[in-house]
Protein backbone atom coordinates (compact mmCIF):
# COMPACT_ATOMS: atom_id res chain seq x y z
CA UNK A 1 0.00 0.00 0.00
CA UNK A 2 1.53 3.66 -1.00
CA UNK A 3 0.98 6.00 1.84
CA UNK A 4 0.57 10.07 0.45
CA UNK A 5 2.81 12.00 2.23
CA UNK A 6 2.67 15.96 2.21
CA UNK A 7 5.59 18.12 3.00
CA UNK A 8 5.46 21.72 3.57
CA UNK A 9 8.64 23.22 2.65
CA UNK A 10 10.75 26.04 0.91
CA UNK A 11 14.46 24.58 3.19
CA UNK A 12 17.17 23.01 1.96
CA UNK A 13 16.25 20.38 4.17
CA UNK A 14 12.61 19.74 2.74
CA UNK A 15 14.23 19.10 -0.91
CA UNK A 16 16.45 16.38 0.92
CA UNK A 17 13.94 14.80 3.01
CA UNK A 18 11.82 14.59 -0.03
CA UNK A 19 14.38 13.28 -2.30
CA UNK A 20 15.16 10.26 0.55
CA UNK A 21 11.27 9.45 1.07
CA UNK A 22 10.40 9.32 -2.36
CA UNK A 23 13.45 6.66 -3.13
CA UNK A 24 11.84 4.38 -1.28
CA UNK A 25 9.01 3.60 -3.86
CA UNK A 26 6.39 2.85 -1.27
CA UNK A 27 5.37 6.62 -0.38
CA UNK A 28 3.44 9.32 -2.72
CA UNK A 29 5.65 12.21 -1.92
CA UNK A 30 4.05 15.89 -2.81
CA UNK A 31 6.25 18.50 -1.38
CA UNK A 32 4.34 22.01 -0.90
CA UNK A 33 5.81 25.09 -1.28
CA UNK A 34 4.34 28.64 -0.02
CA UNK A 35 5.04 30.79 -3.17
CA UNK A 36 7.35 33.71 -2.33
CA UNK A 37 10.14 32.35 -4.35
CA UNK A 38 9.83 33.46 -7.78
CA UNK A 39 11.99 31.23 -9.33
CA UNK A 40 12.60 28.10 -6.53
CA UNK A 41 15.02 25.36 -6.92
CA UNK A 42 14.22 22.29 -8.38
CA UNK A 43 12.79 19.40 -6.49
CA UNK A 44 12.57 15.53 -7.27
CA UNK A 45 9.36 15.33 -6.32
CA UNK A 46 5.85 16.88 -7.44
CA UNK A 47 5.36 20.05 -5.98
CA UNK A 48 2.51 22.12 -4.93
CA UNK A 49 2.65 26.02 -5.37
CA UNK A 50 0.84 27.99 -3.00
CA UNK A 51 -1.53 28.18 0.38
CA UNK A 52 -3.87 26.42 1.98
CA UNK A 53 -6.39 29.20 3.04
CA UNK A 54 -5.36 28.52 6.82
CA UNK A 55 -5.64 25.65 8.89
CA UNK A 56 -8.84 24.62 8.14
CA UNK A 57 -8.07 24.68 4.45
CA UNK A 58 -4.75 22.93 4.94
CA UNK A 59 -7.17 20.26 7.28
CA UNK A 60 -9.25 19.92 4.28
CA UNK A 61 -6.76 18.86 2.06
CA UNK A 62 -4.79 16.14 4.41
CA UNK A 63 -9.09 14.70 4.48
CA UNK A 64 -9.46 15.43 0.87
CA UNK A 65 -6.17 13.36 -0.31
CA UNK A 66 -5.88 11.17 2.38
CA UNK A 67 -2.68 12.13 4.08
CA UNK A 68 -1.16 9.33 6.00
CA UNK A 69 1.65 11.80 7.18
CA UNK A 70 2.29 15.42 7.23
CA UNK A 71 5.56 16.90 7.33
CA UNK A 72 6.59 20.27 8.21
CA UNK A 73 9.87 21.28 7.14
CA UNK A 74 9.61 24.98 6.70
CA UNK A 75 11.93 27.52 7.69
CA UNK A 76 12.75 28.11 11.49
CA UNK A 77 10.95 31.45 10.87
CA UNK A 78 7.75 30.48 9.39
CA UNK A 79 6.08 30.38 12.65
CA UNK A 80 2.50 30.86 11.13
CA UNK A 81 3.11 28.33 8.66
CA UNK A 82 4.24 25.49 11.45
CA UNK A 83 1.49 26.64 13.60
CA UNK A 84 -1.00 25.76 11.00
CA UNK A 85 0.16 22.57 10.13
CA UNK A 86 0.17 21.54 14.38
CA UNK A 87 -3.49 22.82 14.02
CA UNK A 88 -4.77 21.12 10.72
CA UNK A 89 -3.04 17.61 11.83
CA UNK A 90 -5.15 17.73 14.76
CA UNK A 91 -8.22 19.10 13.26
CA UNK A 92 -7.71 16.30 10.10
CA UNK A 93 -6.43 13.23 12.92
CA UNK A 94 -3.21 13.19 10.64
CA UNK A 95 0.14 12.45 12.02
CA UNK A 96 2.36 15.26 11.95
CA UNK A 97 6.46 15.66 12.30
CA UNK A 98 8.53 18.48 12.12
CA UNK A 99 12.14 18.95 10.92
CA UNK A 100 13.70 20.96 12.63
CA UNK A 101 17.72 22.50 12.35
CA UNK A 102 19.23 23.08 15.69
CA UNK A 103 20.13 27.25 16.14
CA UNK A 104 23.69 27.97 15.83
CA UNK A 105 25.47 28.24 19.41
CA UNK A 106 27.52 31.19 19.83
CA UNK A 107 31.26 30.35 19.86
CA UNK A 108 34.34 31.80 21.21
CA UNK A 109 34.81 35.25 19.29
CA UNK A 110 31.35 35.75 18.41
CA UNK A 111 30.03 39.32 19.35
CA UNK A 112 26.43 38.37 19.18
CA UNK A 113 23.39 40.96 20.64
CA UNK A 114 20.08 38.60 20.15
CA UNK A 115 17.11 40.54 19.89
CA UNK A 116 13.56 39.22 19.87
CA UNK A 117 11.93 41.66 16.55
CA UNK A 118 12.95 43.17 13.75
CA UNK A 119 12.40 46.47 15.29
CA UNK A 120 14.34 45.62 18.29
CA UNK A 121 17.33 44.91 15.70
CA UNK A 122 17.08 48.30 14.29
CA UNK A 123 16.96 50.52 17.86
CA UNK A 124 19.99 47.78 18.10
CA UNK A 125 22.46 49.14 15.21
CA UNK A 126 22.33 52.78 17.45
CA UNK A 127 22.53 56.25 16.34
CA UNK A 128 26.00 57.09 14.91
CA UNK A 129 25.73 56.02 10.85
CA UNK A 130 27.23 52.02 9.90
CA UNK A 131 27.97 50.12 7.40
CA UNK A 132 24.99 47.41 7.78
CA UNK A 133 25.09 43.94 5.99
CA UNK A 134 21.20 43.18 6.10
CA UNK A 135 21.01 38.91 5.56
CA UNK A 136 17.42 38.77 5.73
CA UNK A 137 14.48 38.00 3.61
CA UNK A 138 12.76 40.83 0.96
CA UNK A 139 9.82 40.85 3.59
CA UNK A 140 11.92 41.59 6.87
CA UNK A 141 13.99 44.60 5.58
CA UNK A 142 11.07 47.29 5.74
CA UNK A 143 11.48 48.14 9.39
CA UNK A 144 15.32 49.24 8.39
CA UNK A 145 13.61 52.05 6.75
CA UNK A 146 13.29 54.12 9.89
CA UNK A 147 16.97 54.11 9.84
CA UNK A 148 18.22 55.87 7.32
CA UNK A 149 21.57 57.06 8.44
CA UNK A 150 22.97 53.60 7.91
CA UNK A 151 25.10 52.58 4.67
CA UNK A 152 22.87 49.01 3.84
CA UNK A 153 24.37 45.99 1.74
CA UNK A 154 20.79 43.99 1.52
CA UNK A 155 21.63 39.94 -0.16
CA UNK A 156 17.95 38.07 -0.82
CA UNK A 157 17.04 35.10 -3.10
CA UNK A 158 14.08 37.74 -4.90
CA UNK A 159 14.64 41.67 -5.69
CA UNK A 160 14.05 44.00 -3.95
CA UNK A 161 11.02 45.56 -4.73
CA UNK A 162 10.27 48.94 -4.29
CA UNK A 163 13.92 49.41 -2.93
CA UNK A 164 14.22 50.82 0.25
CA UNK A 165 13.29 54.51 0.54
CA UNK A 166 16.96 55.16 2.30
CA UNK A 167 19.82 57.15 1.01
CA UNK A 168 22.21 54.14 0.61
CA UNK A 169 21.72 51.14 -0.15
CA UNK A 170 23.17 47.75 -2.40
CA UNK A 171 21.50 44.97 -3.39
CA UNK A 172 22.61 41.60 -4.41
CA UNK A 173 20.34 38.44 -5.41
CA UNK A 174 21.86 35.06 -4.80
CA UNK A 175 21.03 32.11 -3.53
CA UNK A 176 23.09 29.92 -0.94
CA UNK A 177 25.09 27.90 0.07
CA UNK A 178 27.76 30.84 1.01
CA UNK A 179 31.13 29.84 2.02
CA UNK A 180 33.22 31.02 5.01
CA UNK A 181 36.15 32.55 2.19
CA UNK A 182 33.61 34.50 0.05
CA UNK A 183 31.74 36.10 2.67
CA UNK A 184 34.68 37.02 4.43
CA UNK A 185 35.59 38.74 1.46
CA UNK A 186 32.36 40.55 0.52
CA UNK A 187 32.18 41.83 4.24
CA UNK A 188 35.79 43.28 4.01
CA UNK A 189 35.10 44.94 1.03
CA UNK A 190 32.17 46.47 1.62
CA UNK A 191 33.64 47.16 4.87
CA UNK A 192 30.53 46.09 7.10
CA UNK A 193 31.02 46.70 10.42
CA UNK A 194 27.01 44.85 11.51
CA UNK A 195 25.51 42.48 10.17
CA UNK A 196 21.80 41.85 11.00
CA UNK A 197 20.44 38.04 10.16
CA UNK A 198 18.13 35.74 11.76
CA UNK A 199 19.77 32.40 13.74
CA UNK A 200 18.71 29.89 11.00
CA UNK A 201 21.03 27.24 11.89
CA UNK A 202 22.79 24.99 9.60
CA UNK A 203 25.23 25.17 7.23
CA UNK A 204 24.49 27.03 4.02
CA UNK A 205 24.05 30.45 5.45
CA UNK A 206 27.03 30.05 8.33
CA UNK A 207 29.45 31.57 7.09
CA UNK A 208 28.75 34.88 7.46
CA UNK A 209 28.77 34.12 11.17
CA UNK A 210 31.95 32.52 11.06
CA UNK A 211 33.49 35.30 9.17
CA UNK A 212 32.03 38.14 10.91
CA UNK A 213 34.09 36.52 13.49
CA UNK A 214 37.04 36.14 12.22
CA UNK A 215 36.74 39.72 11.48
CA UNK A 216 35.35 40.79 14.61
CA UNK A 217 32.19 41.96 13.04
CA UNK A 218 29.08 42.96 15.25
CA UNK A 219 26.19 40.24 14.21
CA UNK A 220 22.48 41.23 15.52
CA UNK A 221 20.69 37.71 15.56
CA UNK A 222 17.13 37.49 15.79
CA UNK A 223 15.35 35.04 18.21
CA UNK A 224 13.50 32.54 16.39
CA UNK A 225 9.56 32.37 16.93
CA UNK A 226 8.34 29.93 18.87
CA UNK A 227 7.12 27.15 17.55
CA UNK A 228 4.09 24.36 18.42
CA UNK A 229 4.75 21.14 20.50
CA UNK A 230 4.57 18.34 17.95
CA UNK A 231 7.23 14.91 17.20
CA UNK A 232 10.16 16.49 15.25
CA UNK A 233 13.56 15.99 14.34
CA UNK A 234 16.68 17.51 13.77
CA UNK A 235 18.67 16.53 10.71
CA UNK A 236 17.14 14.72 7.81
CA UNK A 237 18.39 11.29 8.31
CA UNK A 238 16.48 11.41 11.35
CA UNK A 239 13.50 12.63 10.35
CA UNK A 240 13.53 9.82 7.79
CA UNK A 241 14.02 7.65 10.37
CA UNK A 242 11.15 8.79 12.44
CA UNK A 243 8.51 9.44 9.30
CA UNK A 244 8.85 5.85 8.52
CA UNK A 245 8.32 4.84 12.23
CA UNK A 246 5.01 6.90 12.17
CA UNK A 247 3.81 5.84 8.75
CA UNK A 248 5.19 1.55 9.90
CA UNK A 249 2.19 2.51 12.61
CA UNK A 250 -0.61 3.15 10.32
Amino acid sequence: MRHPVLILGGTTEARQLAEKLAARGDLDVTLSLAGRTRAPAAQPVPVRVGGFGGAEGLATHLREQRVALLIDATHPYAAQISRNAAEAARMAGTPVLAQRRPPWTRAEGDRWREVDTVAEAVAALGEKPRRVFLALGRQEVGPFEAAPRHRYLIRSVDPIEPPLAVPEARYITARGPFGEADERALLAAERIDAIVAKNSGGAATYGKIAAARSLGIEVVLIHRPELPDVPAAETVEQAVAVAMGMLGER
